[in-house]
């Protein structure tokens, strides 16, 4: 005999999909990053379902001419969902690193925890991107799952179909569509062959290999907080990879932390092949008995 939770969740579809999302209680005053895409839109709905008070935040980079226009789709959107609206506008110049501009202008302007409409395929194309540019395992866990990511055991293909169901007219952003975005490739080209190799649907694989990455990255994080950043002997014998682990987190510039390349040279500090070497923004590491310590300019 079929269970009435199961009976019910039959008759609501969207309340299955919203059993699976990472949403706080009921009642709960939420701010979602809201595009208008398909993603973002379902995201709305499902909040919306799982009696969440919602606003929808809107950033316009004005890339691109129909901008505007995509702004006020939005909104019609969000007002036809029953949701608060906010517009934030952003001037996004174009030019190289575009995608990661744009993503800094709405993280500046966005609230803090907004929720974003990531899925399971977002998941695997960060995966992906990030070995390309030969992330370590931290890198190569992609998106944490946490509150601000409630959709991430979602697929795209749900969340376009909540849309459909409901007859909505998403914002369809052209951008998407450009293939010198490295996303959009991964997207269009890069998953469709590891398909047809595999012979089988690799999201869920990469999904599988991100999860098991951050695991053993909170495990190494963990073995790095007991080593002194500044203490040059300790960074010497310690295992390298926990080594440079510790210099990372030391080192990080407003939660970013510096690339591989930053790292060897503080190394080389550490072990005394140099005095000093050159960070970002300026700054500099210099060892003074056996001591490290970051220079500001």
């Amino acid at each position: 005999m079929r269970r009435s939770s199961d009976t019910a969740g039959a008759c609501d579809p969207l309340g299955v999909l919203v059993g699976r999302c990472n949403f706080p209680p009921a009642g709960t005053a939420v701010a979602c990053a809201f595009s208008g895409g398909p993603d973002s839109t379902a995201l709305v709905v499902l909040a919306r379902h799982a009696r969440l008070e919602v606003t929808a935040h809107h950033v316009d980079h004005r890339l691109r001419p129909e901008s505007t226009a995509e702004a006020d789709h939005a909104r019609g959107i969000a007002a036809d969902l029953g949701v608060a609206f906010v517009l934030h506008t952003a001037d996004v110049e174009p030019g190289p690193n575009l995608e990661a501009r744009a993503r800094d202008a709405r993280r500046l302007r966005l609230p803090d925890g907004v929720m974003t409409g990531h899925t399971a395929d977002d998941q695997a194309e960060t995966l992906i991107l990030r070995l390309l540019r030969g992330a370590g395992s931290t890198g190569l866990s992609a998106i944490e799952p946490d509150p601000s990511h409630p959709l991430l055991d979602l697929r795209r293909a749900e969340t376009t179909a909540v849309c459909e169901r409901l007859g909505l007219d998403t914002v369809h952003d052209a951008s998407n569509d450009r293939p010198d975005v490295w996303r959009n490739r991964v997207r269009a080209e890069v998953l469709p062959l590891f398909a047809d190799i595999a012979g089988r649907d690799p999201t869920p694989i990469l999904n599988r290999t991100a999860d098991l990455l951050r695991q053993e990255s909170v495990l190494l994080d963990e073995l790095a907080g007991t080593i002194d950043p500044t203490d040059a002997r300790a960074l010497t014998f310690a295992p390298p990879a926990l080594a440079r682990r510790a210099l990372r987190r030391w080192l990080a510039d407003d939660g970013y932390p510096p690339d591989a390349a930053t790292i060897d040279r503080v190394m080389t500090v550490a072990t005394g092949a140099a005095v000093a070497c050159e960070l970002a923004g300026s700054r500099r590491v210099q060892r003074t008995n056996q001591r490290l310590r970051v220079i500001e300019p």
